[in-house]
């Protein structure tokens, strides 16, 4: 006889009792243990079974083992955090390692009203933009809507974002590089593709860009797609372009659910902000923002949020990111060095001068010039390469790296640039002057140091960011000398990302081992890609940017959502003696921050940057009192002008896209209550932090308080439980936090840790199997007085099950999972939920003898099919149309069409059964 199973179904096979969930196909079952996690599920076909697949009943057996109270609230406990299938509206806060923010919630929101989820989540550097995609993604995830998914990036981040989907969301994807591509595809049959095989992916932009792999991923590409630094994915550039069509290609789907990521969605650039649009929908590209309608259709696909907005606003997130304190630390050039600035600068000057009247060839010179005096100004060691470089002649490279622009090759990014200079005996002077230079004191590295150390005493981890890789090593040198009981590291363009992603975990790994303090000296290969956020508190800008959103990227390593440290410190260094500095300063710099200022937005260089390298020659030549005839001569002073009335327009524009793209629409406030009801259901991190001292404390391994974190000796557990542990790479001594943000070395103690879930998993299994940790005696009924009762109450331990019917163009049907204890007198629900749960941990005045115990437990056994019948189906029953309720108030909220009907599955599962006696009984 052939039986049909739905989802939520007892059923019987292999020995053993499971949970049906939602099947892959016709006549396949996917069962879960109804003792086992996630992981255990497994995939069968009836037919081919030796035993027969049979509906089953989870019925309270007539050996359950007794237990006494604290082994009875532990059992309560851990059942409340195995559960990974939340009934509530949030489907997903059952699988997160972390808590989101109020705002976090705000995209979550939108893409869920959207029929085809379309966002361009453009938040400042450091909100939490993977955050809010991973929440959308999981969300959907667990709702059933994304079986599978590609994550694109540039190649920098690819192992960052694989890290960020596994450890805060619980989701393993697979790294899809040049260098990985080969071993992925080894093995698989013609008719599949990579993405066939693995549907969870992160993608390198700059791998899948190629005409020869762009159309065969546009065909096997999932229907579900998140788009980092979707910025550098338009432009002119070759590149860009490439990237660019890529993602068109995938856009012209209509029903391909995209979020594009971006801090920087606007740069002054029209054209490439309405091609970035147009991935959201084609007829954005056309931007009209005096149409209301226009407004109002883009609000719904975009979000764009400062910092400055959450923090000064009705968010209450003063606590969600550090004080941010900014200071400037000027220098003095020793004659030395001094002497040597001017001699390049005149030598510079001097081929300036006789460049002609050709816009190109006076351009180049102005490049070549700038980009030795940017040399020049990092280091003698710098410069000195620079000048070695000198006939690379590369001038097609020189704007770019001037600027601190993005560049498609991430490994030149620190390198000093070749001037294009002709060889000369002027030139070989100054090559002798340098190295010359290098053997004397560095009043620039004096400086630094004198600037660290009250910070180093003050207990800091500083980030020093230089610009060009000999200064960098040259830092380094220096402060090992300086500073020689702290960790000093380098990680320049010279590491490959593995490499570099090593040497910094190398240093995390030294926290842990013991209290250390660091620096790290640090090329801009590391101003994006890899968060420092939680092993570093301080900022140093050794080297001027040049442009001010590299600025904010240095800056936005550390200073961002996960920063531990209250306050963040950066410092700027310059010399007033250099009139490259002051040139920079005047020109770039301070008009950026008076801009910042006035709209909380860091605004990136003008695209055209003809006006800033005629605005900073001439500032130079008047530092430097160079004839203002020359610079007159070579029209400079137009380009000052032109500059003055570009910052003029930005400024302007910022302040109109503010108006604009103000997210006022949303109200999270509204939906926040519905996630808060949500954590008290699963379990919150106070509770995971109690459940967890508790069953440390009943496995002898209590936990050690450390100042601000727990230490868990998961080596001391017994063996079972340490090779459990082992297999989720927890050995040794674990850290824990007990409040965000986590520092570094830790992770903050959640339902979902590791340590939470092995050890809930365990008592659970351990109740329901005589055979599991018997040692523990965590029995599953029991009988003792208490002294918060005034009568016979009897406290049910429940498992419900409820299916879950989305109606919406594709009816699907979900299976979840609530955990609740009913508190009953006289066959009469007297308190469920927080009440019910005071009742059983209060505890017991004495112990029964265990006939008197026994006795207890049998009556409360007779009587419980009728309650099951009775008020505990009622209970589950109107538990479903409470959260009927709870989802169809979010979906309006969200303005969602669809609607989610809740249906209990009866009877509910009798987990335990605890009998509370009056104290004088």
């Amino acid at each position: 006889m052939t039986v049909n199973f739905v989802p939520g179904d007892l059923v019987r096979a292999r020995g053993r009792e499971w949970v049906a969930l939602p099947a892959p196909g016709e006549g396949i079952l996917a069962l879960r243990p109804l003792s086992g996690s996630e992981n255990d599920t497994v995939i069968l076909d009836p037919s081919l079974e030796i035993q027969p697949v049979a509906p089953a009943r989870f019925d309270l057996p007539a050996d359950a083992r007794p237990t006494v109270q604290a082994k009875a609230a532990l059992l309560a406990d851990a059942l409340q955090l195995t559960l990974r299938r939340g009934a509530g509206p949030f489907r997903s806060a059952a699988q997160l390692s972390f808590e989101p923010r109020t705002y976090q919630l705000v995209p979550l929101l939108m893409a869920l009203r959207l029929q085809v989820p379309r966002l361009l989540i453009a938040d400042d550097v450091g909100i939490g933009k993977t955050i809010e995609a991973g929440l959308i993604l999981r969300e959907l995830m667990d709702r059933g809507e994304v079986d599978a998914f590609s994550v694109l990036c540039p190649p920098h981040l690819v192992e960052q974002w694989v890290g960020e989907l596994k450890q805060r969301f619980g989701i393993d994807a697979v790294a899809v590089t040049s260098g990985s591509a080969a071993r992925l595809e080894r093995g698989l049959p013609l008719a599949q593709t990579l993405f066939d095989a693995y549907p969870h992916t992160v993608v390198s932009l700059d791998y899948i860009k190629a005409e020869k792999r762009r159309e065969g991923f546009a065909r096997a590409c999932p229907d579900f797609v998140i788009v980092d630094e979707a910025h550098a994915c338009v432009g002119t550039q070759r590149g860009r372009q490439q990237r660019f069509d890529l993602l068109a290609g995938l856009a012209r789907d209509p029903q391909r659910r995209m979020i594009l990521l971006t801090a920087t969605p606007h740069s002054g650039d029209e054209d490439a902000f309405g091609r970035l649009l147009s991935l959201i929908e084609p007829s954005f590209a056309t931007m009209n923002f005096e149409d209301a309608r226009y407004r109002e259709r883009l609000a719904r696909h975009f979000v764009q949020r400062r910092r400055i907005d959450l923090v000064s606003g009705d968010w209450g997130e003063t606590r969600a990111f550090p004080r941010h304190e900014t200071t400037e630390f000027p220098y003095r050039l020793s004659q030395a060095h001094l002497d040597f600035h001017n001699a390049v600068l005149d030598y510079c000057f001097g081929v300036v001068s006789r460049a002609g009247s050709g816009l190109r060839e006076r351009r180049l010179a102005f490049w070549g010039t700038l980009a030795l005096m940017r040399c020049v100004g990092s280091s003698p060691a710098a410069a000195l390469a620079a000048l070695r470089n000198r006939m690379s002649n590369e001038s097609d490279r020189l704007e770019p790296q001037i600027y601190d622009e993005d560049s498609d090759d991430e490994d030149a990014v620190d390198i000093e640039p070749g001037t294009g200079f002709d060889a000369d005996p002027a030139l070989q002077a100054l090559v002798a002057q340098a190295e010359e230079l290098i053997r004397k004191p560095d009043p620039k590295l004096a400086a630094l140091i004198e600037a660290l150390g009250p910070l180093i005493r003050k207990g800091a981890n500083p980030v020093v960011f230089c610009r060009f890789l000999a200064t960098a090593e040259h830092v380094r040198d220096g402060l090992r000398k300086a500073f020689p009981e702290l960790v000093v590291e380098a990680v320049t363009g010279v590491l490959t990302p593995d490499e570099r992603r090593d040497r910094v975990a190398d240093m995390a790994a030294a926290e842990v081992e013991g209290e250390v303090q660091r620096i790290l000296v640090a090329t801009d290969c590391l101003s994006e890609g890899i968060n420092l956020q939680q092993l570093f508190d301080t900022v140093v800008h050794y080297d001027l940017c040049w442009n001010p959103t590299r600025h904010q990227q240095r800056e936005g390593r550390v200073d961002r959502f996960g920063q531990p440290a209250e306050l963040v410190r950066s410092i700027m260094m310059f010399s007033p003696d250099s009139a490259i500095d002051g040139a920079v300063l005047d020109v770039i710099l301070r008009k950026a921050e008076e801009i910042r200022k006035a709209t909380g937005i860091t605004v990136p260089l003008p695209d055209e940057r003809g006006p800033v390298t005629d605005a900073l020659m001439a500032a130079v030549m008047l530092r430097r009192g160079r004839p203002r005839q020359l610079a007159l001569d070579l029209r400079l002073e137009d380009g000052s002008r032109a500059m003055e009335a570009r910052w003029r327009d930005v400024l302007e524009n910022e302040r109109k896209s503010r108006a604009r793209f103000a997210q006022n629409a949303m109200k999270p406030q509204e939906v926040a209550p519905e996630w808060e009801k949500v954590r008290t259901l699963l379990g919150s991190p106070e509770d995971a932090k109690t459940f967890v001292e508790r069953a440390m404390s009943r496995f002898g391994v209590p936990l050690e308080p450390r100042r601000t974190l727990l230490i868990a000796h998961v080596h001391a557990l017994e063996a079972g439980l340490k090779e459990r542990l082992a297999q989720r790479n927890l050995t040794g001594s674990v850290r824990l936090a007990t409040a965000e943000p986590a520092p570094a070395g830790a992770a903050l103690l959640t339902r979902t840790h590791p340590l939470t879930a092995t050890l809930a998993e365990a008592l659970v299994e351990a109740s329901l199997d005589p055979e599991a940790l018997s040692g523990l005696g965590i029995g599953r009924v029991g009988a003792w007085p208490s002294a918060a009762v005034r009568q016979v109450t009897r406290l049910a331990l429940l498992r419900i099950r409820f299916k879950l019917t989305v109606h919406a163009r594709k009816e699907r049907l979900l299976l979840a999972e609530e955990a609740a204890l009913v508190a009953m007198q006289d066959g009469r629900i007297v308190a469920t939920g927080d009440a019910a749960r005071e009742l059983l941990n209060a505890p017991a005045e004495a112990d029964l003898a265990p006939s008197a115990r026994d006795r207890f437990i049998a009556r409360a056994k007779e009587d419980l099919p009728g309650l099951l019948n009775g008020p505990l189906a009622a209970f589950a029953r109107s538990r479903a149309e409470d959260l009927m309720q709870d989802h169809a108030r979010l979906r309006t909220a969200s303005g969602a069409a669809t609607r989610v009907t809740v249906e209990p599955v009866l009877p509910p599962d009798v987990i335990g059964l605890f009998v509370l006696l009056p104290g004088e009984v």
